[in-house]
């Protein structure tokens, strides 16, 4: 149960990161993180889209480079093509740096 508690805390407290992130182009609305199988998904609603984006996280990678964790995506899908390109061509196979705060929810 200390545990569920946990993972619920760190996935809300890293849906206001990306929020913040991406205030500029969209509103986060879900963000679901399971550690375990290494899967990411998210839902987002674009501004001046109607219908909302769903990016799912397949398969990641968790890498330690001098004294920092970085998310590498390995594999993510995404519910619209563009975006789908957009992904393949700027974040899938590039480190990301995780804040520290953040990896529980990720290892």
């Amino acid at each position: 149960m200390f545990q569920a508690a946990k993972n619920l805390f760190v996935d809300k407290a890293a849906q206001l990161y990306l929020n913040n992130l991406i205030a500029r182009y969209a509103v986060l609305h879900e963000l679901k993180i399971d550690a375990q199988n290494r899967t990411i998904r998210a839902v987002c609603q674009l501004h001046g889209e109607n219908e909302p984006l769903t990016v799912r996280i397949e398969e990641y990678l968790l890498q330690e480079k001098g004294g920092k964790k970085f998310l590498q995506i390995v594999k993510c899908t995404c519910s619209r093509p563009w975006a789908q390109n957009l992904i393949e061509d700027l974040v899938q196979g590039r480190q990301i740096e995780v804040p520290p705060w953040a990896l529980p929810a990720l290892a």
